[in-house]
């Protein structure tokens, strides 16, 4: 399949989703068979309300791609990048007062915990110039609409639209729908991908439950009564690790007895071009995987999700090669960008996962002078470790890796990719899973 066709197959796949009716066979047990009707309301509502979604997510998209072109546009026309364009706006924003800063800090002494107004004062002027600085974008966006007038094409929401049509024409330069489904063909996935999810979940729990009944009858048992035999008397130490274990062997057992055949599919995920540049890496260079996260190293999702990654990867030796690419949320994390320079100056010398295991595992402590003492730490010469922290080549390289993300729609940390594909389910289970995928290809 093409590159586009394979992308206006993500719209049918979308609609398709949207098109089922009551009585699709979603799974079957022994004796039993399970529809979409036997859902719940809710997730019956969300099937119903697909089509609408989707079109209104295709609107909001397209304004998002005009808008960008526009951005881009003049930001040649003055000869700037994009990001220096947009830099250059936000800029204009006044800086908040020390009225208004202590004012946030005093209001939020409990979120910030122990941090004092000095400690926190880049996170509070961050936040108090977060909301202005989007009305400063949105002013830009809409000079630049009476500077260069789009035109409107065919509507992105129009039946039997093909990839040569026109949906907009800006500058005298026409846009064919084959760029908007580009643009467009990650956020439509995820939309596709999150309602079969939903209708995962929900199957699911109704199979599980329906199979519990029948045990429950077969013991002369209420299904309260049959849980409490088969979990709640086993557990020992009462975690939450140990009951979830327990339900996780009954639930397997069951669908085991009585033979459940799910029928309901998730969509195959996206292969999206994603670059591992030259950013820091480990294993094999032809190792048939290639794992690319883009990190944040004061991220707490980052940090929970390194060790898991770590530990699925130590079960694929030797086929699966891990690429580092920086993605620090400034925005939120004060110190992001600071760690990741560390953590570039680290790789200058060889030990970029010594340093990044430090940095997950202290990140109540990221600001320079802990990071030097990092540095030192693992054995890095200072003098050099300093010239490589400020280096402009190292902000440079951080650039591109967020220039990078935000082409393939990052916004979060972590995420990631297994051969192109974006990982949806971060746990154990996914991420092994996904890799499992990429192997059997």
């Amino acid at each position: 399949m093409n590159r586009i066709s394979a992308i206006f197959t993500i719209l049918i796949l979308a609609l398709s989703v949207a098109a089922q009716k009551p009585d699709d066979v979603l799974a079957t047990a022994t004796n039993h068979v399970f529809r979409l009707s036997d859902l719940s309301e809710q997730t019956k509502a969300v099937v119903a309300s697909m089509s609408a979604t989707v079109a209104k997510a295709r609107g909001n998209l397209f304004e998002q791609m005009i808008n960008q072109r526009l951005v881009e546009i003049e930001a040649k026309s003055l000869g700037k990048s994009t990001f220096a364009l947009i830099a250059a706006e936000k800029a204009k924003v006044a800086r908040p007062t020390e009225a208004q800063i202590k004012a946030v800090y005093d209001a939020n002494r409990e979120a910030l915990g122990d941090k004092t107004l000095e400690q926190s004062r880049k996170q509070v002027v961050a936040f108090l110039r977060a909301e202005p600085e989007q009305k400063a974008i949105l002013a830009l966006v809409r000079r630049l609409q009476i500077k260069y007038k789009p035109l409107a094409g065919k509507d992105v929401n129009a039946k039997n639209l093909a990839p040569t049509d026109v949906i907009a024409t800006i500058a005298g330069k026409p846009i064919a729908a084959k760029e908007f489904e580009n643009f467009a063909r990650v956020k439509l996935f995820e939309i596709n991908a999150n309602l079969a999810d939903l209708i995962a979940h929900d199957l699911h729990d109704k199979i599980y439950n329906a199979l519990i009944s029948v045990e429950a009858k077969t013991a002369n048992l209420d299904a309260g009564s049959f849980i409490a035999r088969e979990v709640t008397n086993k557990m020992k130490d009462f975690s939450d690790e140990e009951r979830t274990t327990l339900e996780s062997a009954l639930y397997k057992r069951l669908f085991e007895k009585y033979k459940v055949k799910i029928l309901h599919k998730e969509p195959e995920a996206l292969v999206e071009q994603v670059s591992a540049d030259n950013d820091p890496a480990t294993g094999p260079t032809d190792a048939p995987v290639t794992v690319i996260m883009f990190s944040d190293f004061q991220c707490s999702a980052c940090a929970a999700t390194h060790p898991i990654l770590k530990k699925v990867i130590a079960e694929y030796e030797g086929k699966v090669r891990l690429v580092v690419r920086d993605f620090p949320l400034e925005s939120i994390h004060e110190n992001a960008l600071v760690a990741a320079r560390a953590a570039a100056a680290a790789n200058a010398q060889g030990k970029f996962f010594e340093l990044i295991d430090i940095l997950y595992n202290r990140q109540d402590a990221l600001d320079v002078a802990s990071l030097k003492k990092y540095a030192a730490e693992i054995g890095l010469n200072a003098a050099q470790f300093e010239i490589d922290f400020n280096s402009p080549q190292t902000a440079a390289e951080i650039r591109k890796d967020i220039a990078d993300g935000e082409a393939l729609g990052i916004n979060s940390t972590p995420t990631i990719f297994v051969n192109g594909r974006r990982v949806r389910h971060l746990s154990l289970d996914g991420l092994r899973a996904a890799i499992e995928r990429a192997l059997a290809k």
